[in-house]
């Protein structure tokens, strides 16, 4: 064989080993960069929900409060549906309490505020199914304004002996686990039931004549309280703000 035909063949081995070598290597390169693009322009499912702000009173309340004695409540509420199934809660009320027993006497009264957060877990039907059971946690408190107490002690030995204790004003602060459904009767009007743990973080304050009723809250001589509420409320929607050009190029993934 002569040396030039010997130095063809060593030529095209060279060509065909770096092709073999290279081209593995270019390939996964390429696939890499069609993965790195997808990944860029992957775009999250836009929640088509709306907003929602949904405003109820409870209406329970009222009923306990004329068959129960010594306590008396009103509360409200409202929540803000952010996104996924994610809504913005807070409450608020007032309410008394009376302790009037032969030996003691003192009344104490207040209003309460509550911030937390409700997450439905039912799967959404489409846009306009505002339907859910959620479970939720807030954070309270209650400013509490305790009257003058009247008390009488009884002592067989040496007498009975009456005295006072100056009002004082409290305040009440708690963390509470919640869950419950609410379902829309007719479009914008909806009712539906909360049941409630709250766990009072103070209790040390009302180790002394402690409110018989902390509206918000329960028996305020508890640590643990639970509360059931049956809510009417109406939502308020509208829609979320639509894609402009902009947006719509921002987000569109790139034609191939």
């Amino acid at each position: 064989m002569s040396i030039q035909l010997s130095c063809k063949y060593v030529y095209i081995l060279i060509i065909f080993s770096t092709l073999a070598v290279s081209g593995p290597s270019v390939y996964a390169q390429a696939t890499d960069t069609t993965a790195i693009d997808s990944t860029e322009h992957k775009v999250k499912k836009k929640d088509l929900a709306g907003h929602q702000l949904c405003i109820g009173f409870d209406v329970l309340r009222p009923v306990l409060n004329d068959v129960t004695h010594g306590g008396i409540g009103y509360g409200f509420e409202a929540d803000y549906y952010m996104h996924n199934e994610f809504y913005l809660a807070a409450e608020g009320g007032w309410g008394n309490s009376n302790v009037n027993y032969d030996n003691l006497k003192y009344s104490t009264n207040n209003n309460f505020l509550s911030f937390g957060f409700n997450k439905s877990i039912l799967t959404r039907n489409g846009p306009k199914d505002w339907d859910m059971m959620f479970i939720g946690m807030r954070l309270g408190a209650a400013n509490v304004a305790r009257s003058p107490a009247s008390y009488i002690v009884i002592d067989s030995v040496w007498g009975n002996s009456a005295g006072s204790s100056q009002g004082q004003a409290f305040l009440a602060v708690w963390a509470e686990l919640t869950g419950g459904m609410r379902v829309e009767l007719i479009k914008g009007l909806m009712a539906g039931w909360n049941f409630r743990g709250r766990f009072l973080l103070n209790a040390k304050s009302f180790e002394n004549l402690a409110p018989l009723y902390i509206a918000g809250y329960g028996r305020g001589d508890k640590g643990v309280a639970f509360d059931f509420n049956v809510y009417v409320s109406y939502g308020i929607r509208w829609k979320r703000r639509s894609l402009g050009l902009a947006d719509a190029k921002a987000i569109a993934p790139v034609a191939k």
